[in-house]
C-alpha cells in the first residue's frame, strides 16, 4: 500500500475522534553522575477529551501517529535524538481500534487497508534507529497493547488496570503484531492466557503487575511520578547501566520451544471448543496463526494477520459481537429505551426488603454497598432475621479477607443493614422490595401488609421472576406505586435487571427505580408486565423445546447437546439443574397458564422433582459426574422415574426445532410490546443470561440461521446492523 491509499482510506472516516500526537523533548537525567545521555521524544497520545472518552485507533489517529514518527526517525537519523518513548492522557495509553470505524469498513480491501495500516506505523515505531520506549500508565487494549509491545522497552504503572488483547472477544485476532511478538516475549502459554484464555473468560484482563510479573513489562513504578520514573530508567538502560530480564522470552527455533508452542496451541483450541464449541470463528483464526507463525518471519506473519483481519472483520460474527458490546452494552444500556425523565425520580434515602432468605440477603449487601443507606429485612421470626443480617456480615467479611473493601467501609456497611421481625420497621423506607416465595397469593399479602405501614410515597417493588405485577397491584389502595425490580442470580455478579411496568404504575416511580438501577451500577430495562418477562420466557421456551424432544425419546446426550453450535454457556439440562428444577417447573407453568401448549410441561422432570432428584444427569455437589467413558451419564434410579415416547429426534432436528421457537417467541413479544425492540431482547440475554457477545444476544443469531425468516417472514435485523452490509464489495 501507498501513502495515497492510507490517505484515501482515513478520508473516509472524517467523524473520527482523533487521538494526536503531541511531541515533547525531553533532557534525560545524567546517570550515574554522568551528563545528561541526550535528548528523548516522549508523544504522548491525547484525543482532548475526559477520562469518559477513551482514546482510540481510527485511520486518521493512525496516519497522524505515523507521519510524527516517521519524523523522529528523520531526526533520530540526524542525531537529534537518542530515545522515543510513547505514553498516553491520564488513565489511558490506548483503549484499542476504534471500533465503529472498523465496523464500519464494507470491504475486504478497505479491511485490508486498515490492517496493513497500524502494521505500517508500527513498523517505522519497531524501526526508529533509536529505542522506543512504551510508558503504559493506563488502560491499553488490543491495538493499544499491540502499540507497547511494538517497543523496544515497556513500563508499566502499578495502577494500570486492564492490559488485554480481547480481540478473540471481539471477533478479530491480535493483528497488529501481538501474535508474533507476545509468545516470543513471555512464552507461548502466557500467550495463550493473554490472547484466548482471558478473552474468553467474560474478557479477563491484567493489571499493572500482573503484566510485569509475566514479563509483558520490563520495569514497574507507582503511579504518583511514574512518566518521570519511567524517563529515568529509560536513562539508565540507554546507559548501559540498566539491562531489563526477560525470563519468560523464548526462541522458537529451540526444540523444547517448538514442544511447548504446539502444546500451548492445542491447549487453545481445547479451551476453545469447550467455551464457545467453535461458534465464532476468530478464536481458531488467532491460534491458527499462532501456529503458523512460529517459523515465519514478522513481515510473513504481518502478511497473514492482515489477510485474516480483513476476512474476520467482514465476518458476520464480528459485527454482530461490535453491535452487542458497542450498540447495545456501551450505548443502550446506558440509556434505556422508554424509561421517563430522570428529574422525576424521588430521593430514597432508606430501604426495606420483605423476607431475609438468600435472595433478600444478597439484595440487603447490594443496597448498602451500592447506595449507602440504612437497609432493614423483615420475616416472620427472629431466627430468619438473623440468619439474614448475619449473611450480610460474612460477605462482608470476605470482602474485607479479600482486600476488596476497607476496614472503616466493612463496618460501615455492616452498620447500614438491621433486622426486624414486625414490618413497622418500614414506616419511614422510600423504597419496599419483596423477595419471598414465588407465589401470588403470598405476594399480595406482603404488599397488602406493607402498604398500610408505609408513607404515601413510599414505592414497592416485586422481585418476581414471572408473576403477574398488574394481579400484585390488584388490591393496592395504590396501584401506581408498584414497580417489578427483577435481579437476576447471583446479584452481585448479573448487570441486567428487568425493571416491570404495570399498567398502573406512574412515571415518578418508574423513574426512581431506573435511577436506583443507575445507582446499583446495574443496566436496566423497560419491559412490559408480561408473564416470565424477557430472559426467563425465552430461556423456558429453549429448555422446553429440549426436555419435549427428550421426553418424546430423543437420547439425552442428543437432546443436551443439540445447541453446541450456538455456543452457549452451558447445557439446557446443565442450566436446569443450576436454576433449580422446582424453581424452572413452577416458571414453566406459570407460562404454560399464560400462553398454553407453546410452554409444555414436563411429566418426567415433575417426577423427578417429586422424588427429590435434582438433576437429570449424574451429579456430586452440584458439579456433573462422568462415567467411564468420561461422559455424562444418566443414573438408573432416575432413569427407571422418567417414561419416553418413541419419536427420536436427531441433533439437527432439535436444533432447527428451538430455533424456529424462538423465532416465534421473540416475534410474538415485540408484537406483545414487551420490550421496545429486538435490541433490548439481545440486551437482557447478553447481560441477564450470559448469551455470547459473538452471537449478538439472539436475534441476530437468528436472522444469521434463517429461522426469522422461516417463522416470521422477515428479519428481526436490518442487514448491517449486526451482520455484514447488504451487497457489501467483495
Amino acid at each position: 500500500m501507498s501513502a495515497a491509499d492510507f490517505h484515501k482510506l482515513a478520508g473516509l472516516f472524517p467523524n473520527e475522534t482523533v487521538t494526536h500526537s503531541y511531541v515533547q523533548d525531553i533532557a534525560l537525567p545524567g546517570v550515574d553522575g554522568q551528563p545528561s545521555a541526550g535528548t528523548f521524544a516522549l508523544v504522548t497520545l491525547d484525543n482532548g477529551l475526559d477520562h469518559s472518552k477513551p482514546t482510540t485507533l481510527g485511520p486518521n489517529t493512525l496516519v497522524e501517529l505515523g507521519t510524527v514518527l516517521e519524523g523522529l526517525k528523520e531526526r533520530a537519523a540526524r542525531g537529534e535524538i537518542v530515545g522515543v518513548g510513547v505514553t498516553g492522557k491520564p488513565y489511558f495509553l490506548v483503549a484499542g481500534a476504534d471500533l465503529s470505524a472498523v465496523k464500519s469498513v464494507s470491504s475486504r480491501e478497505h479491511g485490508l487497508w486498515m490492517a496493513q495500516l497500524g502494521h505500517d506505523v508500527y513498523a517505522t515505531l519497531a524501526n526508529l534507529g533509536v529505542p522506543s520506549f512504551a510508558f503504559i500508565n493506563g488502560l491499553a487494549l488490543g491495538g493499544g497493547l499491540e502499540l507497547a509491545l511494538q517497543s523496544t522497552y515497556r513500563t508499566v504503572s502499578t495502577t494500570a488496570g486492564a492490559l488485554a488483547l480481547p480481540e478473540s472477544f471481539l471477533g478479530l485476532i491480535p493483528g497488529w503484531g501481538g501474535v508474533y511478538i507476545l509468545p516470543r516475549l513471555i512464552g507461548p502459554e502466557n500467550a495463550v492466557k493473554v490472547m484466548i484464555e482471558n478473552p474468553l473468560s467474560n474478557n479477563r484482563t491484567l493489571t499493572g503487575p500482573q503484566a510485569y510479573k509475566i514479563g509483558i513489562a520490563d520495569a514497574l513504578f507507582e503511579p504518583a511520578d511514574f512518566v518521570e520514573q519511567s524517563l529515568t530508567w529509560a536513562a539508565r538502560v540507554l546507559a548501559g547501566a540498566e539491562t531489563p530480564e526477560r525470563e519468560n522470552a523464548v526462541d522458537p527455533s529451540d526444540p523444547e520451544v517448538t514442544a511447548r508452542w504446539a502444546a500451548a496451541v492445542a491447549a487453545g483450541r481445547a479451551f476453545v471448543e469447550a467455551k464457545t464449541s467453535n461458534a465464532s470463528p476468530a478464536p481458531a483464526k488467532a491460534l491458527d496463526v499462532l501456529e503458523a507463525n512460529r517459523t515465519m518471519s514478522q513481515a510473513e506473519s504481518a502478511q497473514l494477520e492482515c489477510e485474516t483481519l480483513a476476512v474476520l472483520m467482514q465476518s458476520d460474527e464480528f459485527r454482530s459481537t461490535v453491535y452487542a458490546f458497542l450498540d447495545l452494552v456501551q450505548r443502550r444500556a446506558k440509556r434505556p429505551a422508554g424509561a421517563p425523565d430522570r428529574k422525576l425520580a424521588r430521593p430514597v434515602g432508606k430501604i426495606g426488603v420483605v423476607g431475609a432468605g438468600l435472595m433478600a440477603s444478597q439484595l440487603a449487601l447490594l443496597f448498602a454497598r451500592q447506595l449507602k443507606v440504612p437497609v432493614v429485612m423483615t420475616d416472620i421470626d427472629q431466627a430468619r432475621v438473623d440468619k439474614g443480617v448475619g449473611y450480610v456480615h460474612a460477605e462482608v467479611d470476605k470482602l474485607l479477607a479479600k482486600k476488596r473493601i476497607s476496614p472503616d467501609a466493612a463496618n460501615r456497611t455492616k452498620s447500614l443493614v438491621t433486622g426486624s421481625v414486625s414490618k413497622e420497621a418500614f414506616a419511614d423506607a422510600d423504597f419496599v422490595i419483596e423477595a419471598v416465595f414465588e407465589e401470588l397469593n403470598v405476594k399480595k399479602q406482603v404488599f397488602k401488609e406493607v402498604e398500610a405501614i408505609v408513607s404515601p410515597e413510599c414505592i414497592l417493588a416485586t422481585n418476581t421472576s414471572s408473576l403477574s405485577v398488574t394481579a400484585m397491584a390488584e388490591d393496592l389502595e395504590h396501584p401506581e406505586r408498584l414497580v417489578g425490580f427483577h435481579f437476576f442470580n447471583p446479584v452481585a455478579v448479573m448487570p441486567l435487571l428487568e425493571i416491570v411496568r404495570a399498567p398502573a404504575t406512574d412515571d415518578a416511580v418508574l423513574a426512581t427505580a431506573f435511577e436506583l438501577a443507575k445507582g446499583l451500577k446495574k443496566s436496566a430495562v423497560l419491559v412490559k408486565d408480561a408473564a416470565a418477562f424477557v430472559v426467563n420466557r425465552i430461556l423456558l421456551r429453549l429448555m422446553g423445546e429440549v426436555t419435549a424432544a427428550f421426553d418424546e425419546g430423543t437420547p439425552a446426550e442428543v437432546a443436551d447437546n443439540a445447541l453446541r453450535p450456538m455456543g452457549l454457556p452451558m447445557t439446557p439440562f446443565t442450566l436446569g439443574a443450576m436454576v433449580g428444577l422446582p424453581v424452572a417447573q413452577h416458571v414453566q407453568e406459570s407460562l404454560h397458564t399464560a400462553f398454553g401448549e407453546r410452554f409444555t410441561v414436563s411429566q418426567n422432570l415433575q417426577k423427578l422433582i417429586d422424588n427429590g432428584v435434582k438433576s437429570i444427569w449424574a451429579s456430586s455437589n452440584g458439579a456433573a459426574e462422568k462415567g467411564a467413558d468420561g461422559k455424562p451419564f444418566i443414573p438408573a434410579e432416575t432413569l427407571a422415574l422418567m417414561s419416553f415416547g418413541d419419536s427420536p429426534s436427531t441433533a439437527e432436528d432439535v436444533l432447527r426445532r428451538t430455533q424456529d421457537a424462538l423465532a416465534e417467541e421473540i416475534g410474538l413479544m415485540l408484537d406483545e410490546g414487551v420490550v421496545a425492540g429486538p435490541e433490548d431482547i439481545d440486551l437482557c440475554m447478553i447481560l441477564g443470561a450470559g448469551w455470547p457477545m459473538f452471537l449478538g444476544g439472539i436475534t441476530p443469531y437468528l436472522d444469521r440461521v434463517g429461522a426469522s425468516e422461516r417463522v416470521n417472514g422477515k428479519r428481526f435485523l436490518a442487514p448491517g446492523v449486526a451482520s455484514a452490509p447488504a451487497l457489501a464489495p467483495a
